[in-house]
């Protein structure tokens, strides 16, 4: 087998791990970071990882450690290394030091009504706030967004066609009569300045034949914020948790939001119940009823 070298993968190794992942149904972002996570690797051995043991697998996990690496991106690399010996190098012995931290996913940061309304009206043009209406009005991941093509927009069945998400699915999402009327507007100031073609991305780059990317729209969502003087660390995904939260507080089943969302696993939308602010209020606090007792207003339990 041809070797890794400190800087990258070789070609053959890449390709046959690139190969072991595309026959498994695993999607380009995935490729993409297994493929970075076995890089570092490499570079911190100094030599192929196919030569590797499972000490330098340990001594590579408590470098990560001392060196503050994410919980993330240990976790991730766990992944990309666990698939590395265990599919392409047939070497699942390697695999059982390796550690996966555990840890609670943080509390999502959501905007208000108000805030989002502000940071859609400070987007800078049509092109924009078209799609960030989207990331907040359909509840779509930026990369979901990105990729959107013309025809993904039905507006006859009032749905928005999402093609190739997360996990590989496709899905159908919801399309307001508001957010239509804003597409057709990026439309055809899209046909005005020669940008839209025919099937083509409904929110070009700036070739036209390649989609806007997601770091643009990231880079785009923070000057908006801070323009219209939100405060919070927001990004493109924030609007998708704002959708969801939004929705919960107005009443929408939970069971409704996982579909609109995607989630394979309702405890992924569950999450949103611990931000709903009107989920909480709801609940009335013990103190208020020690309260009502004290004050004599109601009966002792």
């Amino acid at each position: 087998m041809d070797t890794i070298t400190t800087a990258a993968p070789t070609h053959s190794l890449r390709e046959r791990m690139l190969q072991d992942m595309t026959m498994r149904g695993f999607g380009a972002h995935t490729q993409k970071d297994y493929i970075r996570h076995v890089r570092s690797f490499a570079a911190f051995l100094g030599r192929p990882p196919d030569t590797a043991t499972m000490e330098d697998l340990r001594r590579y996990q408590v470098d990560q450690h001392e060196r503050a690496v994410g919980l993330a991106t240990i976790n991730g690399a766990v992944s990309a290394l666990r698939f590395l010996f265990g599919i392409t190098l047939k070497r699942p012995e390697m695999a059982l030091g390796l550690v996966v931290v555990r840890y609670m996913p943080k509390l999502r940061v959501i905007l208000s009504i108000e805030e989002t309304a502000r940071l859609l009206e400070a987007a800078p043009g049509i092109k924009y706030k078209a799609a960030l209406s989207v990331a907040y009005g359909a509840g779509l991941r930026v990369s979901e967004v990105a990729h959107l093509k013309v025809d993904d927009i039905d507006s006859t069945r009032m749905m928005i066609r999402v093609e190739q998400g997360k996990g590989r699915k496709d899905r159908n999402a919801m399309l307001s009569p508001h957010l239509l009327d804003l597409l057709r507007q990026w439309w055809r100031e899209g046909k005005r300045r020669g940008v839209m073609l025919p099937h083509g991305w409904l929110f070009p780059g700036r070739s036209g034949t390649d989609p806007v990317s997601a770091r643009q729209l990231h880079r785009v969502v923070q000057e908006a914020a801070e323009r219209a003087e939100i405060h919070k660390r927001v990004s493109p995904h924030t609007l998708r948790h704002s959708f969801a939260t939004h929705l919960l507080e107005q009443g929408v089943d939970i069971r409704v939001i996982q579909v609109l969302l995607g989630h394979v696993n309702i405890n992924t939308t569950g999450i949103y119940t611990q931000v709903s602010s009107k989920t909480m209020r709801a609940v009335a606090s013990p103190l208020d009823q020690i309260m009502a007792v004290m004050e004599g207003r109601a009966p002792p339990g």
